[in-house]
């Protein structure tokens, strides 16, 4: 299955479906990085509520993304203590990532042009949201290749000869 979705149908599929049944592991991918909120009623919590949910029930969840995020994620993420103390947490930066990517459990995964952002997502009002565009796959040739291509930029693959290291707040390959 290779399925094309747009705008606010983004939030639906990816972030109220795609994220929380993901069971072994969930990857992240995103240039830009924000505090997404999560309708709830009538209230909202932060997406990082949903990623520490995720750990705390065994989920490794791996979040590359390219730019330290704004001030108002960072306080939400001091809210989620098991965001730093779990092993299965893992965070990193990559001046160079620009891929939006989510990847669950190896067997789905969304690839678009939306950034983890409200904005981005369609998770902000109609009027306020940006118009995106993605696909969701199960297509097993198309989860290896995008799997292995996240696999090698996690593990720092790309370092070496990367022409922003200079720049780098935090080398990947740990050299």
């Amino acid at each position: 299955m290779r399925e094309l979705i747009l705008n606010e149908e983004i939030y639906r599929r990816v972030i109220a479906e795609l994220v929380p049944q993901a069971t072994r592991f969930l990857w992240i991918i995103t240039a830009d990085i924000k505090d997404l909120h999560v309708p709830a009623g009538r209230r909202a919590y932060p997406f990082l509520k949903v990623l520490a949910d995720l750990v705390e029930s065994g989920v490794a969840v791996r979040l590359i993304h390219a730019k330290e995020p704004g001030p108002r994620f960072r306080q939400d993420f001091d809210r989620y203590p098991v965001l730093v103390e779990s092993e299965l947490f893992e965070r990193v930066l990559c001046p160079r990532v620009h891929t939006k990517a989510v990847v669950a459990d190896g067997k789905r995964a969304f690839v678009g042009s939306p950034n983890l952002t409200g904005a981005g997502m369609g998770a902000r009002h109609a009027d306020k949201r940006n118009f995106e565009a993605g696909f969701l796959t199960d297509e097993a040739e198309d989860l290896t290749k995008l799997m292995t291509w996240v696999d090698d930029l996690f593990i720092g693959e790309y370092c070496g000869r990367c022409r922003l290291r200079d720049r780098c707040p935090d080398p990947l390959d740990g050299d």
